[in-house]
């Protein structure tokens, strides 16, 4: 998994993150794999709702170019 410092996390804009609150940062294609796989997991663990899911899968695949 790629890592973000604190100091490079902080420096992202907004709309490098696939939910509100800064949640989920996709800033290059590791980063929105790995959203990926996280997201999967989180839904079916009962942490994240199917609307919070899908708005995670659709801008993560928009960094990887599979809209």
């Amino acid at each position: 998994m790629s890592r973000l410092t604190e100091e490079e996390r902080n420096a992202l804009p907004d709309d490098a993150f696939a939910l509100p609150g800064r949640r989920y940062p996709i800033p290059d294609a590791a980063h929105a794999r790995d959203a990926l796989a996280r997201a999967s997991a989180m839904l079916h663990e009962g942490h994240l709702n199917a609307e919070e899911y899908e708005t995670i899968v659709r801008r993560a695949r928009a960094v990887l170019g599979e809209d």
